[in-house]
């Protein structure tokens, strides 16, 4: 908030009066705009990495697009974990929701090769999603359970060495609580559609 305000208040007040002046944006702000260009490329390259093997493994595009969907849901619970905590979003923050979409992605393929699996053993769609369900309930929660329990005591830590580290935990607990619950609740609905268009 303080550096926008003074781009977008002080810096052109001052270049009104003093057209000469040449600003710039050093330290802690010039590598927060660097690391930001740097990681609007890699978001990308690492989205198609992560499609093409996912798409390698089970051989549909469909399912591949189901389970990078889950990733923005991750996001939208990282970003609401800020809101909760009254953090802003930073350079840390961003770390975080990478680490947290390597787990939801984990969590989506684990559902999907249950139900796959089911599949082919003979079950239609809507037994295979809910015996998929019923099935990594457990393993899924757990794995969230202990992920979000583990961050807690880091996310309520005050000392100055754990300040820097505060926002990609809280990234990471909260994406994985809310993707979680997509994951269970959205997913499976999700897959039912995908099978039925098809």
């Amino acid at each position: 908030p303080i550096l926008q305000d003074i781009r977008e208040n002080l810096i052109p007040q001052m270049r009104a009066q003093f057209p000469s002046v040449i600003s710039t944006f050093e330290g802690q702000a010039r590598q927060g705009d660097r690391f930001a260009g740097s990681f609007l490329l890699a978001v990308p390259l690492l989205l198609i990495g992560i499609f093409l093997l996912i798409t390698l493994e089970f051989r549909s595009f469909s399912q591949s697009f189901l389970i990078i969907l889950m990733i923005p849901l991750g996001i939208l619970g990282a970003a609401i974990g800020h809101w909760i905590e009254a953090k802003p979003l930073s350079i840390l923050s961003s770390y975080g929701i990478v680490a947290l979409s390597g787990v939801i992605v984990n969590d989506a393929v684990v559902f999907q090769d249950k139900f796959n699996r089911l599949l082919k053993s003979g079950h239609i769609v809507a037994t295979a999603v809910f015996f998929a369900g019923k099935s990594r309930f457990r393993p899924i929660i757990l794995t969230s359970l202990t992920t979000v329990v583990g961050l807690f005591p880091l996310i309520r830590d005050t000392s100055t060495t754990a300040r820097f580290l505060v926002p990609m935990a809280i990234s990471v607990a909260y994406g994985v609580l809310l993707g979680t619950f997509f994951i269970l609740t959205v997913f499976p609905a999700l897959i039912v559609i995908a099978n039925d268009v098809r």
